[in-house]
């Protein structure tokens, strides 16, 4: 939607009018001291960043201190007893959730009468959670964060992530639009944040959008929305509070609230309004083109470039560096670095210069160059280890490889074969044979595909395939209401188990493991056992958890980690995306479920009820021999299997369930002493596990199906 003010905001500005004069240039000359404001890009982000946090002297605590402060901050300028509530838009249609305003002392928690503190940048999609430092004082309460409103649309909000929409406020596609009213106050919010508190509030970790550049995390939705709804004087009051020595005032300003420019002089986009004038003046002026532009210094990966000055009738304050003529970089200086490039490769370079209203001139002459051919191949990884095995699969580890340009990928050999590749310090093979040695070493390559020698190899063995844990693994899962929130893990390896190497890892809102992360050093779990990991505010099953953790700060599409010398070896969800797969339930792992797995298989959990903890504290994997006395006499025959049959002889009722080697379901029936065969003409060609259960017993077995 392309506007510029709509009526609301134009009657929040009419209004206020009378109580807080337009700020100007000469206004803010006293706060901005020192602030080189003639810089752009990252470089005034740095600048206005080191402003914001110095100035913010005065933090305040979230109850009074919040409270308090937004009764001044958001006054109703048609009411002074009432405040403005964020996201509202309509006293008048008889839903109170909707209310636009509401008296400012009826602050507070109650349904249908109270307003709330909302914070914008919502406390769990912050990294790590806003609350992380304690609740009084920043950035939990953060006044520039923290708005007025009902507590029921506070609710709705929750913690969606703010996505493109048109009119009110309400969900949009998985997102919360703020409304047509709103938008640019929270996109300068976001802003503000970011500056203010770094990568714990990240714009992509509170928006739905697509970076506008590769060296920061900024999102066009809130660029676009800074434009299309205008700062209004309703939001320069906050400014002009918390600007002051107040009892309530924290001392600093949002910068992009006195002058919303300064976010499209950062980031770029469509130009906001320049409240000052100081960078949209009518300076139409181009700086000269930069001359004598020079390649020097090149690598197989870099180049480096100089040129000579631009001259302008104001100023030239950056350079940008275009390579092939894509936009590389900006600098203020006459030299720059460009990186990343492939090696024997050809690229034209060019310059072009901007001044303070940029004004950019046209871009320099090109400068050809060639990167160095790059020979030398990377070192060989280094300390291979195997975990996870089970009946059929294993995985690979390894420390990274060093080149002097970059390595791009690893090559996994098992028994002198390449089995795959991939870019990453680990490797999964499948489709292995039950109790079988496989040896396993590695290569490392560069862009150029200069191999290093394969690592020494390393023996590798699959599990029998019988029920029985080469490790411990995740066993339940509880997000419930509020705080209800647990985690279990089991032990059925045959031995007592030290957890000093172990660690439980949370990656929330779809970012990496580390948001929050529990490591051990005294705890063990016994053979037979479980450990239950709660939070801190449980109020369930409290007899069951073990220890609290701040791990435990999870939502139903936040990711689980369960790591062993700092590799993982089992997850609970999907990792590096955000799919809701448990908000609101109970997950049990299913008995037959007897080896970790890293890649998450709903298949393999249970989903029960909210805040079901019947189970929590215990659990069962089936675990008989194969030598117990139901199983004396079980054959399967024949196996490898060439028709469609696969014939069995027992004495006893036995259920069949057959799974992929990636545990997939793919059949399940019953045999008996006179139904003792099963037709497996749907199976593909491959590898099967068959879990066989009768009464309280239980065995796999391997299948192979050779058609």
């Amino acid at each position: 939607m392309n506007r510029f003010f709509n009526s609301k905001k134009m009657k929040k500005i009419v209004l206020l009018a009378s109580l807080f004069v337009t700020l100007i240039v000469s206004a803010q000359q006293p706060y901005y001291t020192g602030v080189n404001l003639t810089k752009s890009g990252l470089d005034l982000k740095d600048e206005l960043a080191v402003k914001t946090i110095s100035a913010h002297t005065n933090p305040l605590s979230y109850t009074p201190g919040i409270w308090e402060a937004s009764k001044i901050t958001d006054v109703d300028p048609t009411n002074a007893d009432n405040v403005l509530l964020i996201y509202g838009y309509n006293d008048s249609d008889g839903n109170y959730i909707t209310d636009r305003t509401r008296s400012k002392s009826l602050n507070g928690g109650t349904d249908g009468s109270d307003w709330n503190r909302e914070h914008t940048y919502a406390n769990s999609l912050a990294n790590p959670k806003l609350e992380s430092t304690g609740k009084s004082g920043p950035p939990y309460a953060e006044a520039f964060n923290l708005r007025p409103s009902d507590v029921k649309m506070n609710s709705n909000r929750g913690n969606l992530k703010f996505a493109e929409g048109s009119g009110n406020a309400g969900t949009v596609s998985g997102g919360w639009y703020p409304g047509d009213e709103w938008k640019g106050d929270v996109a300068r919010m976001m802003m503000y944040m970011y500056i203010r508190y770094g990568d714990q509030c990240k714009p992509t970790g509170v928006g739905v959008g697509n970076l506008v550049g590769p060296d920061d995390e900024m999102i066009d939705l809130f660029l676009e929305w800074n434009v299309e709804d205008p700062v209004s004087d309703f939001e320069r009051q906050r400014n002009t509070y918390h600007d002051s020595n107040e009892t309530y005032a924290q001392g600093n300003r949002n910068p992009f609230i006195d002058n919303a420019y300064f976010a499209t002089r950062i980031w770029g986009g469509d130009a906001a309004i320049d409240s000052w004038g100081m960078y949209t003046s009518n300076d139409s002026e181009a700086p000269t083109v930069p001359t004598s532009v020079v390649l020097n210094n090149a690598t197989t990966s870099t180049i480096e470039v100089s040129w000579s000055a631009s001259t302008d009738n104001e100023a030239v304050t950056a350079y940008e560096i275009y390579v092939n003529g894509t936009l590389n970089g900006k600098t203020a200086t006459t030299t720059y670095k460009i990186t990343g490039l492939n090696s024997n490769t050809a690229y034209s370079i060019t310059v072009l210069a901007k001044d303070i209203a940029s004004n950019k001139s046209a871009q320099s002459t090109a400068a050809n160059g060639t990167t160095l051919t790059d020979t030398s191949a990377p070192t060989i990884p280094t300390n291979v280890t195997i975990t996870s095995q089970s009946g059929t699969s294993f995985k690979v580890n390894w420390t990274a490889a060093t080149d002097d340009t970059a390595v791009t990928s690893y090559d996994v050999f098992v028994d002198g074969v390449l089995n795959g590749s991939t870019t990453t310090l680990s490797y999964d093979v499948t489709s292995l044979s039950v109790s079988t040695t496989y040896a396993v070493s590695v290569l490392a390559k560069d862009a150029a595909n200069n191999k290093s020698a394969q690592t020494n190899t390393i023996n590798a063995t699959t599990t029998d395939g019988s029920a029985a844990t080469n490790q411990i693994f995740f066993s339940e899962y509880i997000e419930g209401s509020g705080n209800n929130k647990a985690i279990e893990i089991a032990n059925f390896t045959g031995q007592t188990v030290s957890l000093a190497n172990y660690a439980v890892k949370l990656a929330a809102n779809g970012q990496n493991f580390g948001t929050n992360t529990l490591t051990f050093t005294n705890e063990t779990i016994a053979n037979g056992d479980v450990f239950v990991i709660g939070n801190a505010q449980i109020t369930i099953c409290t007899s069951e958890v073990d220890i609290s953790s701040n791990v435990t700060y999870f939502n139903g599409d936040d990711v689980l980690g369960l790591f062993k010398n700092d590799v993982l070896i089992d997850i609970i969800g999907k990792e590096g995306v955000r799919v809701n797969f448990g908000k609101n339930v109970t997950l049990k792992r299913k008995p037959t479920i007897i080896s970790t797995n890293t890649v998450y298989n709903a298949d393999e959990w249970i989903e029960t009820s909210t805040d079901d903890c019947s189970d929590l504290g215990k659990h069962t994997i089936s675990t008989a021999s194969v030598n117990t006395s139901d199983f004396t006499s079980f054959k399967m025959y024949p196996n490898p299997v060439t028709g469609n049959t696969v014939h069995f002889k027992t004495v006893k009722d036995v259920e069949v369930t057959i799974y992929t080697v990636l545990g997939k379901l793919v059949k399940t029936t019953k045999i008996t002493a006179t139904k003792n065969n099963i037709d497996i003409s749907t199976l593909s060609k491959g590898i099967y596990l068959l879990k066989l259960n009768t009464e309280n017993q239980f065995i796999t077995k391997k299948l192979v199906k050779n058609n």
